[in-house]
């Protein structure tokens, strides 16, 4: 449990900067890590607050899972569904547009690598958990 406990931890800290860099100041995002040297829109600004706004939501519900062990494997499959997601996107972006920044190239390699580790993970858990029952 532990375990899951620090991955938790450590996915909603992460989450937390890419969604305060999404939200609190997007010019200063889309300049400095999208290469942008224009004014973006006020519905682009929008959009990344609102993407801003559903990862802390997300990240709300992954700190649940840290101290609420109902739901611990819960939020750890939300993060797995949830990375999936994005690269998906990401990847069909990247064949349909070409490739995006080098940080958003970034970002799908790790969102890709959460989904193994996720899975893993509950695996593992789900073993140490069986092998208490039977002790």
């Amino acid at each position: 449990m532990k375990l899951q406990k620090i991955y938790l931890t450590f996915f909603a800290f992460t989450l937390s900067i890419i969604a305060l860099l999404y939200g609190i100041m997007p010019q200063w995002f889309a300049n400095t890590f999208l290469g942008l040297n224009h004014v973006i829109p006020t519905d682009a600004s929008h959009i990344l607050r609102a993407v801003s706004g559903l990862y802390l939501g997300l990240v709300g519900f992954f700190i649940y899972g840290i101290f609420e062990e109902r739901y611990t494997d819960a939020a750890i499959i939300v993060t797995a569904i949830f990375c999936f997601g994005l690269a998906i996107g990401r990847t069909i972006s990247m064949i349909t547009d070409g490739l995006p920044s080098p940080i958003l190239i970034l970002y799908v390699l790790m969102e890709y690598s959460i989904v193994p580790l996720a899975y893993m993970l509950l695996r593992y858990t789900k073993r140490q958990k069986l092998a208490l029952q039977n002790t």
